[in-house]
């Protein structure tokens, strides 16, 4: 049986933030479908390079960051049809261009997207039914993951300031919510935080990168716990190599990209090594089965994973299948 038919509700709060209730005996299929780029690298349209974060809005529909073509793309489901969201194909600093975009959500509440223009070291929102260019919303960093909750609150990776802060949707009065004890690896700190998931509780999951870990810091907490990785560099399912993009499920499952073992690892909650989904046994490849510097991830309403496979300039679906 595939799909989550009989399990469950799917929580999807305002930025399209898909949370799925995912069984306990979930799997994914071995091989994906490439659903975005694919081929080669290039600015056409149809391509990719180097994607880095997207998301899946309810409609199935992939945004994603276009990272080295310095733009905002979105795939429309089941079809070729591709569309420029943002920026110009040009590394430039304006309003109406980016520079190596890390990520994008979108805000159904104010009907605006919000993106990391991550080399032009700023936050912008834009409103596309306004005509208008993207305003700055943050700026004076490398910022680089974006999360949203449910109250409308704006959550920043700070991967130069290590430390991720809470600001109000307007990107005022920010407040360290992660992190902001300097770069290090004790419990109170973070060493270039990049991707980042916030729960409905508040709790707030980070990709802690340099440090081969992912932490949850539960809402008010002054350091974190550990929930994947934490062993230092490597291959073995208690490691990670440098994790990136980050989903965690209804039941606390994490789901994180493990950017150089070349795999997506599951790590259940409260467990003490993870379970490969995604990859094949740590090589960079480019078949359907294989992954090579994997970043974002997502699910649609449904269970099936995205996974951004950036170094092959394409965007993968494994479908789900349950026992």
């Amino acid at each position: 049986m595939s799909g989550l038919l009989g399990c469950g509700k799917v929580f999807l709060n305002k930025v399209s933030n898909i949370i799925p209730n995912i069984p306990e005996n979930a799997t994914w299929k071995f091989k994906a479908k490439t659903v975005a780029g694919g081929d080669r690298r290039g600015a056409t349209l149809e391509r990719l390079h180097c994607p880095r974060g997207l998301f899946v809005d309810k409609n199935q529909n992939v945004f994603v960051a276009d990272s080295l073509n310095n733009r905002i793309m979105k795939f429309i489901r089941s079809t070729t049809i591709a569309r420029t969201i943002a920026g110009k194909n040009i590394s430039k600093y304006g309003s109406d261009f980016l520079c190596k975009p890390s990520n994008v959500i979108y805000d159904y509440k104010s009907k605006s997207f919000i993106i990391s223009d991550y080399y032009n070291r700023r936050v912008l929102r834009w409103f596309p039914k306004r005509g208008t260019c993207p305003e700055t919303i943050i700026r004076g960093s490398e910022y680089y993951g974006l999360a949203m909750d449910d109250e409308g609150f704006l959550y920043v990776s700070d991967p130069e300031r290590h430390e991720v802060r809470r600001y109000r949707s307007d990107g005022r009065r920010g407040k360290v919510v992660a992190g902001g004890n300097g770069q290090g690896s004790h419990h109170n700190q973070l060493s270039h935080p990049t991707y980042i998931f916030v729960g409905p509780d508040g709790a707030v999951y980070v990709s802690d990168t340099w440090n081969d870990r992912v932490v949850k810091w539960d809402k008010n907490a002054t350091s974190g716990i550990v929930v994947a990785g934490g062993h230092g560099k490597g291959k073995d399912r208690t490691q990670l190599h440098y994790p990136t993009g980050l989903v965690v499920d209804q039941l606390g499952t994490v789901y994180v990209a493990d950017y150089w073992n070349h795999r997506v690892m599951q790590w259940c909650k409260g467990a003490s090594h993870g379970k490969m989904i995604a990859g094949s046994r740590f090589l960079a490849g480019n078949k359907a089965n294989q992954l090579n510097g994997p970043e974002g991830l997502a699910f649609d309403r449904s269970g099936n994973l995205y996974v951004v496979d950036s170094n092959n300039h394409r965007i993968q679906r494994f479908l789900i299948q349950t026992v």
